[in-house]
């Protein structure tokens, strides 16, 4: 996890024939509009029975600073008693557990404040709009208390150990459907959904699993189960049978859309309807429901192109996937968000719009090309 990836520069206008590689390239470096990581919601849940919808979260042990018990090697603190840079001891190790906890933090529990857990803590303060000092000081010790758990010993220690296999390589039946139709909403699973746990299950299964710190066996324990079903929604009949939405639905009414959608090629996106409608010549072929920014990180408005596309994008900012991403205005784009999928409206995107429609903007990366317009308006 790293700092915020809102971009503020001007917005960036490209006509198909006037577009440059090194314009992408030199982007590339930047892109990570992926939705806000789940520090805006509770710590996922722990479950002991595997079913679509996860128990209420752990309870929640909270203290006003940071543990006290610590076997520090060294310790770089503040006047005041803040964990900043340098620090190596056991608050440390609190500090990282809980971060991860509700997905800020990545790494391996190391007891060292590095560079990484510094990314980590700005991109909470920004989150959480605490001053963004990358210094832990009481306030913001106090506001990641409150939204996690006293971490375990084994968490302390990224001691972790795989539970019995619920599925695995050679499991059938319906159960396994509805596992890689949870993991084809995250992007973890492509094509049908079968009853068979096959060798394809057992690569998206250890994906997920070396994605989020679970141990890789590429088998479905509890704990891979019940992260899996807190990032989900329950598959509806059509994802369990493969029965892709049609694109078009019935005539689509152009009514109440920006004129400068009527003409030509345009990604027509509203924010006051939190619609995306793609329209060919005056024609609207299909309409999605969208999601945007935080008004931290507002998604920007105005008339842009589309000026690189990217199918298996991952941001470069936090490691997040982005699937089927159409670049509009630095590095905001249009894209498949697992989060949005998940969680709806409870969450935003670091400035992108999001899609959770997955089979219809498979189909529209399709058809839309470098040089298609983007018109984000209210």
């Amino acid at each position: 996890m790293h700092t915020d990836s809102r971009h503020t520069g001007p917005a960036i206008t490209l006509g198909r024939a006037g577009l440059a590689f090194a314009a992408a390239a030199a982007l590339l470096a930047t892109t990570g509009c992926s939705a806000l990581p789940s520090g805006s919601a509770a710590a996922p849940a722990v479950t002991r029975t595997v079913t679509g919808t996860p128990t209420s979260p752990d309870t929640t042990t909270a203290s006003s600073t940071p543990s006290s018990s610590s076997s520090s090697s060294s310790t770089t603190t503040t006047a005041d008693g803040a964990l900043a840079v340098g620090a190596s001891n056991d608050r440390v190790r609190e500090l990282q557990a809980r971060l991860r906890q509700i997905g800020w933090y990545a790494g391996s529990i190391s007891a060292t404040f590095d560079e990484d857990t510094l990314s980590s803590v700005k991109a909470f303060q920004t989150k959480r709009e605490l001053p963004v000092t990358g210094t832990v000081d009481a306030t913001t010790w106090a506001k990641l208390v409150a939204m996690t758990k006293t971490p375990t010993h084994d968490e302390m220690y990224d001691i972790l150990v795989a539970g019995p296999a619920l599925m695995k390589d050679g499991s059938t039946g319906t159960q396994v459907r509805e596992l890689q139709a949870r993991l084809k909403q995250i992007a973890w699973w492509s094509g049908d959904v079968t009853s068979t746990y096959g060798p394809r299950t057992v690569d998206a299964v250890k994906g997920f699993q070396a994605k989020r710190s679970i141990p890789v066996t590429g088998e479905v324990d509890q704990r891979t189960w019940d992260r899996l079903a807190a990032m989900t929604h329950k598959p509806t009949q059509d994802e369990l049978n493969n029965v892709a939405p049609k694109p078009v639905n019935g005539p689509i009414s152009t009514a109440g859309l920006d004129s400068r959608c009527l003409t030509g090629r345009a990604l027509c996106i509203s924010k006051t309807t939190r619609k995306l409608v793609w329209v060919v010549d005056g024609k609207a072929l299909l309409r999605m429901d969208v999601r945007f920014g935080s008004s931290a990180n507002p998604t920007r408005e105005g008339a842009f192109t589309v000026y690189w596309k990217s199918r298996d994008h991952v941001s470069t900012t936090y490691g997040s996937k982005m699937p089927f991403a159409m670049f509009f205005s630095g590095g905001e784009a249009v894209h498949y968000s697992s989060d949005f999928a998940a969680r709806g409206y409870a969450g935003a995107s670091h400035g992108c719009v999001n899609v959770r429609n997955y089979d219809g903007i498979k189909w529209l990366f399709d058809q839309v090309v470098v040089g298609d317009k983007v018109i984000v308006y209210w």
